[in-house]
């Protein structure tokens, strides 16, 4: 029988089997932030298509063609959030979140794009999402790097990534630039693509971004926006270099690396990597400091970033096996219907004794040699085998599946014997 209803291209179900990766990856970062001093953050999924237009860029490609735009039953024009930096940034002004105080938030959940789906690139992504309001740089701009920097070695994907660092300056400092980019693609323009020339008088900076290597070639000739850069960016911008250099940061200056929202000042990064293809960026952010006065509110130094999930899932998947270590800790094996009201009783002291741990009770009423192929399936440290002969001796089978050794024991001594294997060395992955 065919399926006649699908899911919308490019917008994907995920499936148990992936969702254990994505909760392993989810609870190292949440782990990290927690220990900066980061709070959590739940924002709405739609806003008002104003709050988009007056911040991201009348000339962006996420406002000219990649937005969900509607009208509701009201006739108000929403829009399907395609990031989460403008949201949180209404949300702290709406909520008085900014009056003289300081906010290190991160967020978690969708956002909507109209974009060509391709692996690491959906209609509907996720993003883990850190702003950060309040603070002067460079010094909160380093710690952040700092932190982005930590979850990749503790996810075991550090040495896959490599950081892209570029100053674009003032809003002033641009604006000189750009007519000074526009006159030399003017006098080139039999060597410009058809995306840059529709780009060209448009949003030219998004040419700098290109992933035509021609064009690529052609912009190296041309002006450098570093050489427009204010005296007060350039010196930002030098000290956080430093820093970095200081703190075994290492880095790259991309002289083309411009964020495509126009939001940004001054430092803007990538973390890049060169295993997923063409979708190479898995985190990038930076300075807005504008953003906050933009929308009505306070003048409010900011920076901040965002973690394409997909993208670090597939490559953490592609080079790493930290995620494949353990998944069930103990695992209970019934030999027949009789003993499954005892095995839950057995399966819930556990629960109370081990609240961290996973405990699976397998109701298969199948030989004893699939149950134990199920086990090995699920990755279990611990099976506990519970028979008639058992039942009756009030006693229960431990089988060590990592050291291969079985011994039966008296129940009243399981807590104490599992509490003794399980405190042994555990992977992460819980």
């Amino acid at each position: 029988m065919i399926n006649k209803y699908q899911s919308i291209r490019g917008m994907h179900d995920y499936l148990p089997k992936e969702i254990k990766h994505w909760n392993y990856v989810e609870s190292i970062i949440k782990k990290i932030l927690s220990s900066y001093g980061y709070h959590e953050i739940r924002l709405p999924i739609i806003e008002y298509t104003e709050l988009f237009y007056r911040t991201i860029g009348n000339d962006t490609d996420v406002i000219e063609k990649e937005m969900y735009s509607f009208k509701d039953r009201s006739k108000h024009n929403v829009t399907l959030r395609p990031e989460g930096t403008v949201g949180c940034a209404r949300a702290n002004i709406n909520n008085g979140l900014l009056n003289d105080q300081f906010q290190k938030l991160w967020y978690f959940g969708p956002m909507f794009r109209y974009e060509r789906p391709q692996k690491g690139r959906y209609r509907q992504f996720y993003q883990m999402g850190l702003e950060v309001f309040g603070f002067k740089g460079p010094y909160i701009d380093i710690e952040l790097i700092l932190l982005i920097s930590r979850c990749w070695k503790k996810l075991g994907i550090d040495k896959y990534l490599r950081l892209e660092i570029n100053s674009i300056g003032s809003t002033k400092s641009r604006e000189i630039y750009k007519k000074d980019l526009i006159t030399f693609l003017e006098n080139n323009q039999l060597l410009l693509d058809i995306d840059s020339k529709r780009r060209l008088y448009i949003n030219p900076l998004r040419i700098l971004d290109t992933k035509n290597k021609s064009i690529q070639l052609l912009l190296k000739k041309g002006p450098l926006l570093i050489n427009y850069i204010d005296k007060n960016s350039m010196i930002y911008f030098k000290n956080i270099c430093n820093f970095m250099l200081e703190m075994g940061i290492e880095y790259t200056i991309n002289n083309n690396l411009i964020r495509g929202l126009d939001y940004y000042n001054d430092i803007v990064f990538e973390w890049k990597t060169n295993k997923l293809g063409t979708q190479d960026t898995i985190c990038a952010g930076g300075r807005y400091d504008k953003l906050i006065e933009t929308l009505g509110g306070p003048k409010t130094p900011a920076i901040g970033c965002a973690i394409g999930m997909e993208r670090l899932i597939l490559l953490i998947k592609e080079m790493s096996s930290s995620m494949m270590s353990c998944y069930i800790d103990i695992y209970l094996v019934v030999f027949n219907e009789c003993n499954k009201l005892n095995i839950i009783k057995i399966g819930e002291i556990l629960h109370n004794s081990f609240p961290m741990f996973k405990i699976i009770i397998n109701y298969y009423n199948g030989s004893l040699k699939r149950q134990f192929q199920l086990a090995n399936k699920y990755h279990s440290k611990v099976v506990l085998l519970l028979g008639p002969d058992e039942q009756e001796k009030n006693t229960i089978i431990i089988k060590d599946l990592r050291n291969k050794i079985q011994k039966e024991i008296l129940q009243f001594n399981l807590v104490k014997e599992l509490s003794y294997l399980l405190s042994q060395k555990n992977c992460d992955y819980l």
